[in-house]
């Protein structure tokens, strides 16, 4: 499956509940369970973010599905990347002339 890093910060409500972090988490990974995707790993960081979370979904529209319900809600404002395996980076450069 495709996996996704996303970036978050919060948003004045998410830091105002900031309590509720961990099981804001676990309603997150329990939506991506109902979408069929997995959340990988999550971290609190020291930053320029607040939270990344590693996840994986079946699609680019599962996960941009995901990530608008998790938006939807309020506590965060997020910035996703498409991330590469070492397999699939292999084949991407497989695809390459010369």
């Amino acid at each position: 499956m495709p996996t996704y890093v996303t970036l978050m910060t919060w948003t004045d409500q998410g830091i105002r509940n900031y309590k509720d972090t961990a099981k804001r988490a676990g309603t997150f990974d329990s939506a991506l369970q109902k979408l069929g995707a997995k959340l990988l790993s999550i971290y609190w960081t020291v930053g320029p973010y607040d939270v990344v979370a590693i996840v994986e979904a079946p699609d680019d529209e599962t996960a941009a599905a995901a990530l608008l319900q998790l938006g939807g809600v309020g506590n965060v404002r997020s910035t996703t990347l498409r991330a590469f395996g070492r397999e699939e980076t292999e084949r991407i450069i497989a695809k390459t002339a010369g």
